[in-house]
Parts: structure tokens; C-alpha cells; sequence
């Protein structure tokens, strides 16, 4: 039995929880899953729940796994419904049936509804439960039924027409200060914004920065309402957005979190290593070609990593630049000779700039001005080849169907260190008499 003390430092530790919620989940991050799943066991279902809702997803799904039966159900019935769809589609079916079997038919039937959709698709997104009128209906009435309904999230009221497609859109706010006996669509407005459930999440993020929305409605092929993307998935879906970006782009799978398992990230980031080892032989091959230049001119390998490096951030640059402009369709795929253009422009007079300083510099360190004068060239030719592959990377990719930021600051590495390295130790194979 608790003393006066415990329940005190109980209802302090809720207290704490509710009040600074963020540093809280902050730091249960970063415990183990047993420990995580503990501390979760020993807090109410409220705060459990609140808590849990807020983990990063694998860690969610483990936690999820090891706690006891009975609070475990409660979370499935309780927690938000997209979140606890992710979270089973991860583990294997025999545990999934297990957590399903105890819930009723129709939260049994939501969840597997949204389990239905990809990760990243607008279905998996979604909230199923909307409130969705005739449009003839009084605004009597729709108040009524909202407030039987229940809907916490609900800032909008969606009608449809007589063939039950998505047709209006009316704000609650315009609706509760309506006249009752007003039929709803008379306060109402088109609805010239929703996405098919099928949609992917990079769709959704675009419509959500061109429409500037707070709730996007998610229809079926047929035009019915099925769900409503509300602003907090849609804030979620950006961010998610922004960081797989970042993490494709350097061979990372999209899943791994800074507190994923080792043998996860062993198995997801491996295979893209390896393949850099293969690409980072094909730049050492480049050398290799130019074995005896170098044997002769020694000054010649203490440069080679100045002018791999500057190609190298020159075709980072374009790279970032190209992708962003993909990602928020400033820019499609027939846009590429124009953007290419650009880059071959700004390297070229980055790259004069960048030679003449380079140039003074290894002058006055070797005594050699045949040797500056081949550096020099070589810095604007290498940096000019990387702006322009920095472009055309992410834009092929693009072309052929593919994520555009699929490992393409691997590619771009291997071909501006081949591009850095040939042209430089090929000019002074060239230029030898001046060395």
C-alpha cells in the first residue's frame, strides 16, 4: 500500500507531465523500450496514452508490444487512430490479432481501414471520423448532430450533393452563429480542394502549402468524403516530408530514428555503404590512370582533395537548390536545360573566382606557376561539371519515376570526385612541360 509521500510524488510526476508535456516526451525518448514501457505501466491511461501517442513510431510499436495486455488494449481503443494504424501495420500478424481482437466491430473496422493504405499515402493519414450533411439540410439540425457526434477535431462541416460526392465546405464558426432555421448550404462554400485517399504524402504537402489549409478532406475514386486530413497529420506529413528528404539523400532508410536498433540500422544502411565502396574504387581508378603523373609531380596528390572538395560542395549546392525547387514544383522536368544553364553559369564565374585565389595560393607555396595555372583550369572545369550533374542527378531521377532524393549526394560524390580528379591530373598530363 502507498504512503502519503508516494501518491504526493505520483501526483507531482502527472502534474509535471501535463504542464511540460514536451520535455517530458523528450526525455522518456531516450530511455529503453523496458523502461519507457514501465514508466508507462505505473502513469493513469490519460496520461499513458498522451505520452505514448507522442513516441517516435518504431519506438511506439516496441513499447507497445512489451507492456502489459490490458493497458495495451486500452491504448488501441483509446489513442488516436492513425497513430496506433502505424503502429500495427509494423508488427507481424499474430500480434496484430491479438491487440484487435478485444475492441469492438467498428474501431476494429477503422483500424483496419486505415491499415489498408501505404505509410505515406493521404488514407493513412486520415481521420475517419467527419461530420458530412446533405446540403439541404437546416443548420438546426447539423448542430444538433455535431453535438451528438462528439467530433474533438472537428473545425469544419463537409456536405454532399445527391449523388453523394464531396460538394461544400462550411467552417463551424459560421455555422454556430448561423441562423438555425438557414439551410446549411446557403453559409456554405465550394469545396475545390481534396485528395484521393490513394494520393501520396508528398501530394498532400504540396496542397497544403499551395491552399494554406487547416483540414484537407480525403475522397474515393467515386468523389465520396472518406476522411479528413486534419492540421496536425498535415503538420506531421510536412515534417516527415522534410526529413526523408534529408535522409534518402545519403542511403538512410526513412524508418530509422536516432534510436532505432543497431541491427535495423546495420541492415538499412549496409547495402547503400557497400555501394559507395564501389563508387569510391571508381574515383580511386581515376588515379590510378594517372599513376605516373603523379610519381613525378608529388605536389600534384597534396591538391587533389582541394579540387574534389570544391566540386564536390559546387554540385551539393546545385543539388539542394534543384531538389527544393522539385519538392515545392517551382520547377518541373522540362525546366532542366534552363536550371542547368543557371549552373553552368554560376560555376563557371564561381569557379574563375575560386581558381584565381586558389592559383596565388599554390604559386606561392610551390614556386611553380605552371603548376597554378593547371589547378586553376582544372577548378573551373570541375566546378562547372558539378553545378551542371547537381541539376541533372535529381532531375533524371525525376524523369525515370523515381524519389528524387534517393541517394543522390552518393551519385553526386562519385562524379565530381571522378570529374575533380580527371580533369585535374588530365591537364597536368597535358601542361607537364610547364610543371
Amino acid at each position: 500500500m502507498k504512503t502519503p509521500l508516494a501518491h504526493a510524488i505520483d501526483a507531482l510526476n502527472e502534474d509535471y507531465i501535463r504542464r511540460f508535456n514536451t520535455e517530458a516526451v523528450r526525455t522518456i525518448g531516450q530511455m529503453r523500450v523496458a523502461d519507457i514501457t514501465e514508466l508507462l505501466e505505473t502513469r493513469s491511461v490519460q496520461v499513458a496514452i498522451q505520452l505514448w501517442q507522442q513516441l517516435p513510431i518504431d519506438i511506439a510499436a516496441a513499447v507497445l508490444v512489451h507492456m502489459q495486455f490490458p493497458l495495451a488494449v486500452q491504448l488501441v481503443r483509446k489513442a488516436d487512430a492513425v497513430r496506433i494504424a502505424q503502429c500495427l501495420a509494423r508488427l507481424d500478424d499474430e500480434q496484430r490479432h491479438h491487440l484487435l481482437a478485444p475492441l469492438n466491430v467498428a474501431r476494429r473496422d477503422e483500424l483496419l481501414a486505415l491499415m489498408q493504405y501505404p505509410y505515406d499515402s493521404a488514407g493513412a493519414l486520415m481521420n475517419v471520423h467527419f461530420a458530412v450533411f446533405p446540403a439541404s439540410i437546416p443548420v438546426r439540425s447539423a448542430l444538433l448532430a455535431l453535438r451528438r457526434q462528439r467530433l474533438d477535431q472537428t473545425r469544419q462541416v463537409f456536405l454532399r450533393d445527391d449523388a453523394g460526392r464531396l460538394a461544400q465546405v462550411v467552417d463551424i464558426q459560421d455555422l454556430a452563429l448561423a441562423d438555425p432555421l438557414l439551410p446549411v448550404d446557403t453559409i456554405a462554400r465550394p469545396a475545390r480542394t481534396a485528395v484521393l485517399a490513394t494520393a501520396s504524402r508528398e501530394e498532400v504537402v504540396e496542397l497544403i502549402e499551395k491552399h494554406k489549409l487547416t483540414d484537407l478532406p480525403v475522397i474515393d475514386v467515386d468523389g465520396e468524403i472518406v476522411g479528413v486530413i486534419h492540421h496536425d497529420a498535415l503538420v506531421r506529413a510536412v515534417r516527415e516530408e522534410t526529413s526523408e528528404d534529408l535522409l534518402t539523400m545519403v542511403g538512410v532508410s526513412t524508418e530509422e530514428r536516432a534510436l532505432s536498433r543497431i541491427g535495423f540500422v546495420v541492415r538499412k544502411r549496409l547495402p547503400w555503404l557497400q555501394i559507395n565502396l564501389l563508387t569510391a574504387f571508381l574515383a580511386a581508378s581515376v588515379v590510378g590512370i594517372f599513376e605516373n603523373t603523379i610519381a613525378q609531380f608529388t605536389a600534384l596528390a597534396v591538391l587533389l582533395p582541394v579540387v574534389a572538395g570544391q566540386s564536390g560542395n559546387t554540385g551539393a549546392q546545385a543539388l539542394a537548390v534543384t531538389m527544393r525547387a522539385l519538392a515545392l514544383r517551382e520547377i518541373s522536368t522540362s525546366h532542366w536545360w534552363r536550371v542547368a544553364r543557371k549552373e553552368l553559369g554560376a560555376g563557371f564565374f564561381n569557379g574563375t573566382a575560386v581558381a584565381l585565389t586558389t592559383s596565388l595560393g599554390v604559386a606561392a607555396w610551390s614556386d611553380s606557376w605552371g603548376l597554378a595555372l593547371v589547378i586553376a583550369i582544372a577548378m573551373v572545369l570541375s566546378m562547372v561539371i558539378a553545378g551542371f550533374v547537381g541539376v541533372v542527378i535529381p532531375i533524371t531521377l525525376k524523369k525515370i519515376g523515381q524519389d528524387p532524393a534517393q541517394s543522390a549526394s552518393i551519385i553526386l560524390t562519385t562524379v565530381t570526385d571522378v570529374a575533380g580528379f580527371f580533369s585535374f591530373l588530365g591537364i597536368a598530363t597535358l601542361l607537364a612541360g610547364l610543371l
